[in-house]
């Protein structure tokens, strides 16, 4: 992991003053924001990081998360942005201490400020929850404390905005110490998570300890599951009663027992704090319920009826009237008071981020999300709860099982098999094939060579296979020889990997000198193939005698970049003799080319030697990755 070193300017923008702090997926520094001269916390990613899919969308999910919740006990989110390769998050630069700095140094603390502190935290749990946002990583570390003790929440790098598939059912994310049991056993979170956390931190600021710890976290989350926490009384002699029920109902084993919301959880601090308040009284608070109205004064009734009968005979019009009040009070209450009714819309068959959309555009924001393996394609939804046109209440959770991909197999061998039982080897297996041809001289034609990812090798079925076909040997150039002398042009053309078969006959040429060539220059065929060079045996007939002294000069003519045979064509045409060499070369375009001629031009005797050197390309070094995959078009097979 890279520091940032101070004075840098991330994006542009932020001048870094110096490390704040560090932890598991990022730094925090000290920064300035130089467009609006404001001191902030910007927050970047660890660069190891940065590659992680997974821990990139944990990262940005945070800043999203945080930015949608604008409140007094959360700290402000204002950019997010990329820098060197890595992430960042500006955010509001707070001063003041950890709340589990202030634990350290000052618990067990005093009952009104635990009250305080823990209804702050509550305050920012529940407008979060509102919007559909679970922290799922609640702790006193999470917690910045000011000097007036004014709570702010940070830290929602784990946060879940309604369903994620990044905290789905089965992972465990948070901090043993404050991790509630359900999350423990990976269980699906609900708000109640949050607050058994917030529970735990109580706990903690009443008695100057945790309610569980252990060596390991596994033996810590094992306490969470089946232990129960000593009572605070019992740390705490001077607790008062009302507040201890209060902290202890939070930690509820079943999230069921637990407050259920952080407004109840809040509401039930401010009631403990009025007991505290008033000397930690005996009394309740009771809701008032109105009494019915007064019957009516006796007006004597029949005569002669016993006056116990006359009051029952008075008194039951009025106890009727009083029930059919009472139930059309709890039939209004029961219309004002149920959530809205809302027809769910189909999602199966959609994929996860398409599917939620569209749920939450139809009002349902509780989506809860379940996995299961599967031969579909990850994230497509395989079931929906409630099932698609099926009424449900605004506020109800949506269910869906969304496929977990259809898992890794390994990649079979198909070498030397037909590229179509080749193909259907891969299939059986899960696989889909795209198909490329290579040329070979061990493969036959149309049989198989080799797959990327390579045959053993682990991948997730479904996903695409390259299968590389033999196209046959490898097809090159015949070079041009004619013009060169026997031993050269045999040379050259073994060189290449040609069988070479040579002929004689009489000709004008000298001695030894390539006359004609089968196949002709430049003619594309399999490497190993025939070709036959006709050499000149000299002629029978006397030569001309040599020119004298005194034969003309003539014009030399320029030959360099043509070809051996028409080089020399051109020499003699013009009443030379010529005489070919050849010399190793780099460059493509100058292999069976004349890249040089002695003389070079002027003039010379007619008759005399001109010598061409002609370009022979070096044959390239072996590559030791020449079994690797080699790039290429090709066909696609499902």
């Amino acid at each position: 992991m890279t520091e940032v070193s101070s004075d840098t300017v991330v994006d542009g923008r932020y001048r870094i003053l110096g490390r704040i702090g560090s932890g598991g997926m990022a730094d925090v520094y000290s920064a300035e924001d130089t467009h609006l001269g404001r001191e902030v916390a910007l927050k970047v990613l660890h660069r190891r990081f940065a590659q992680d899919v997974e821990f990139v969308e944990r990262f940005r999910r945070e800043a999203k998360s945080a930015a949608s919740l604008s409140h007094p006990n959360v700290v402000g989110i204002f950019d997010r942005g990329e820098h060197e390769g890595t992430y960042y998050i500006a955010m509001e630069c707070l001063t003041g201490r950890t709340l589990k700095d202030v634990i350290l140094q000052e618990a067990p603390l005093g009952q009104e400020r635990a009250i305080d502190f823990g209804i702050q935290v509550l305050q920012a749990a529940g407008f979060a929850h509102r919007r559909g946002v679970i922290h799922r990583d609640f702790k006193p570390h999470n917690v910045i404390v000011d000097d007036q003790g004014h709570a702010k929440v940070t830290d929602f790098g784990i946060a879940r905005a309604g369903a994620s598939e990044m905290t789905e059912t089965g992972s465990i994310m948070g901090t043993a110490q404050y991790l509630s049991p359900e999350q423990a056993q990976g269980h699906a979170v609900t708000d109640a998570s949050d607050l058994y956390s917030i529970g735990v931190m109580l706990y903690e600021m009443l008695a100057g300890r945790l309610p569980f710890d252990g060596d390991s976290a596994v033996s810590i989350a094992l306490k969470h599951l089946n232990e129960a926490p000593v009572p605070l009384s019992t740390l705490r002699p001077d607790i008062d009663p009302a507040l201890e029920s209060v902290v202890m109902a939070a930690l509820a084993k079943d999230p069921a027992a637990r407050w259920q919301s952080a407004e109840d959880f809040a509401e039930a601090l401010e009631a403990a704090r009025a007991h505290v308040l008033a000397g930690g009284s005996n009394g309740q608070n009771t809701a008032a319920w109105a009494a019915l109205a007064a019957l009516p004064p006796d007006d004597g009734g029949y005569p002669g009826e016993p006056e116990e009968e006359e009051r029952k005979r008075r008194r039951w019009p009025w106890v009727a009237l009083a029930l059919l009040v009472l139930a059309m009070i709890a039939v209004t209450a029961f219309a004002l008071t149920r959530a809205k009714q809302l027809d769910v819309p189909k999602v199966e068959g959609q994929q996860l981020a398409q599917a939620r959309e569209t749920l939450e555009r139809a009002g349902f924001e509780k989506i809860k999300i379940e996995r299961e393996r599967s031969l579909a394609e990850r994230d497509r939804v395989l079931d929906q709860k409630p099932s698609a046109g099926q009424e449900a209440a605004e506020d109800s959770t949506v269910t869906l099982v969304a496929s977990n991909g259809p898992g890794d197999t390994r990649v079979p061998s198909v070498e030397d098999l037909p590229q179509e039982r080749a193909v259907k080897e891969l299939n059986k297996v899960g696989f889909k094939v795209n198909l490329d041809t290579e040329p070979s001289n061990t493969v036959k034609q149309g049989f198989a060579i080799r797959t990327v990812p390579k045959e053993g090798t682990q991948a997730e079925r479904g996903t695409r296979v390259r299968l590389f076909v033999s196209s046959g040997p490898a097809r090159v150039q015949v070079p041009g020889v004619v013009g060169l002398l026997r031993e050269s042009a045999e040379s050259r053309l073994t060189s290449d990997g040609f069988n070479v078969t040579v002929h004689t006959q009489e000709s004008e040429q000298p001695k030894d000198e390539v006359v004609a060539q089968t196949p002709s220059a430049g003619t594309s065929t399999e490497r190993g193939a025939a070709v036959t060079i006709t050499v000149s045996s000299g002629s029978s007939v006397p030569r001309s005698p040599p020119p004298s002294k005194a034969d003309p000069k003539v014009s030399v003519p320029t030959v360099t970049g043509q070809s051996a045979s028409a080089a020399a064509a051109a020499l003699r045409a013009a009443g030379f003799a010529v005489s070919a060499q050849e010399r190793d070369t780099d460059d493509e375009d100058e292999d069976g080319k004349v890249i040089s001629q002695s003389p070079a031009g002027g003039e010379a005797e007619r008759g005399s030697t001109v010598t061409i050197v002609i370009g022979k390309l070096k044959e390239p070094e072996p590559d030791p990755g020449a079994g690797d995959e080699k790039q290429g078009g090709g066909g696609t097979q499902p």
